[in-house]
C-alpha cells in the first residue's frame, strides 16, 4: 500500500534538486527518487515539478511513497532491557541506550532497536525519515552506550536534522584509549571514508568526508587514558577511527586494533566509549537543554580496574 507523506522542505535542503531532496528525506536511492518524481508522485506547493527543479526551504512537499519492499524489517514494538528514557515531551524523547542495541532496524540486524523499544513504551515518534528510521536524527553504534535524542514531532525532526547538519549540537563522549596521547589535549582533523578492503570498517582516507574530533585527557593510567571527546562532525565510527589512526585505539575495540590482552584483563567485550553528554536548542521552546549519562556497569568496572592499577 502506498504511503502519502507531507512536510515542509528543511532549511538544509534549500537549493537542492527535487530528486536529490526526495532521496535525502525519505532514504531512497537517487534512481528511485528520480522515478518517483517523474511519475508525478512528488508535488511541491500543490504542483508536480521536474526532477531537476530546485526546492526552496519552507515549500510544502507532498510525496507518495511506494510500499517498502523486504529490504528492511518493520519496526515492531519490542521491550529493550536497559533502555531508559531520560526526558520526554511532545517534541523529543532522549534515551540512555544500553550496549547491544541498534538505533533502528537495518539489513542483517535482528537484535533490539531504540525505535522498537520506544514503540513498546508507548512513545510515538515523528513520521519523517525513511520508514525504518522514522524520527532518528543521529545514531550510536550498537556497541556504544549513552545518550540519543529521537524526534517525536515533525517540527522537531526538521529542526534537529538541521542542527546536527550545521554542527549546532554539542555531543560529548568519554573514551578510554590505549597509551598516553601527545599532546594531552588536541584536535584530530582527518577525512574518513569506507575501509578499502573491509566493508564493515571505516578508515582515514584522502578524499574522504571531512572529520574533526577534539579531545582532552581527563586521567592517565599505566596502560591507557580517559579522554573527553567533543565531536565537531558525526561520521560513522569517527572516534574509533580517529584514535586508531593515532595508534591509540579505544580499549576493547578489537575491530580497530585494540590489544585483546588489555580487554580481557578489564573484562571488556566491546569498545570503552560512552555518549556522556548531549546539549542542543529545544526545537519548540528555543531554550538550551542538556543531558548527562552515567557510565554503564561494564565501563565503570573497567575504569575502576585501571584506577586501582594506577
Amino acid at each position: 500500500m502506498n504511503e502519502r507523506r507531507s512536510l515542509p522542505v528543511p532549511d538544509g535542503l534549500d537549493g537542492m534538486r527535487l530528486d536529490q531532496a526526495v532521496s535525502r528525506l525519505f532514504g531512497l536511492s537517487r534512481t528511485a527518487a528520480a522515478a518517483l518524481v517523474e511519475a508525478g508522485d512528488a508535488v511541491v506547493d500543490g504542483f508536480p515539478r521536474p526532477k531537476s527543479d530546485k526546492v526552496v526551504a519552507g515549500a510544502w512537499l507532498e510525496v507518495t511513497l511506494p510500499p517498502v519492499q523486504g529490504a528492511f524489517v518493520a519496526v515492531d514494538p519490542v521491550h529493550v532491557d536497559g533502555l531508559r528514557v531520560v526526558y520526554s515531551d511532545d517534541d523529543i524523547v532522549v534515551v540512555d541506550k544500553p550496549v547491544g542495541v541498534a538505533a533502528h532496524p537495518s539489513p542483517g540486524w535482528t537484535g533490539p532497536t531504540v525505535i522498537g523499544g520506544l514503540a513498546a513504551m508507548g512513545h510515538r515518534v515523528s513520521t519523517s525519515g525513511a520508514a525504518e528510521r522514522q524520527g532518528v536524527v543521529h545514531r550510536l553504534d550498537v556497541g556504544t552506550t549513552g545518550l540519543m535524542v529521537v524526534a517525536k514531532s515533525e517540527i522537531a525532526y526538521t529542526a534537529l536534522k538541521r542542527a546536527f547538519k550545521e554542527r549546532e549540537v554539542d555531543k560529548r563522549y568519554h573514551a578510554v584509549v590505549q597509551g598516553h596521547l601527545d599532546p594531552l589535549r588536541g584536535t584530530i582533523d582527518a577525512p574518513i571514508d569506507r575501509h578499502p578492503t573491509a566493508d564493515y570498517k571505516f578508515a582515514v582516507m584522502s578524499g574522504g568526508k571531512p572529520s574533526v574530533t577534539h579531545y582532552d585527557t581527563l586521567e592517565a593510567f599505566p596502560s591507557g587514558s580517559l579522554v573527553d571527546v567533543h565531536l565537531e562532525t558525526g561520521r560513522t565510527h569517527q572516534i574509533r577511527v580517529h584514535f586508531s589512526a593515532m595508534r591509540h585505539p579505544c580499549v576493547g575495540d578489537l575491530t580497530y586494533g585494540a590489544d585483546p590482552t588489555i580487554a580481557a584483563r578489564l573484562k571488556l567485550t566491546r569498545q570503552w566509549l560512552h555518549a556522556r553528554g548531549l546539549s542542543f536548542v529545544h526545537p519548540h521552546t528555543g531554550e538550551t537543554v542538556a543531558f548527562t549519562s552515567e557510565y554503564p556497569e561494564d565501563l565503570a568496572h573497567a575504569l575502576a580496574v585501571l584506577r586501582a592499577a594506577a
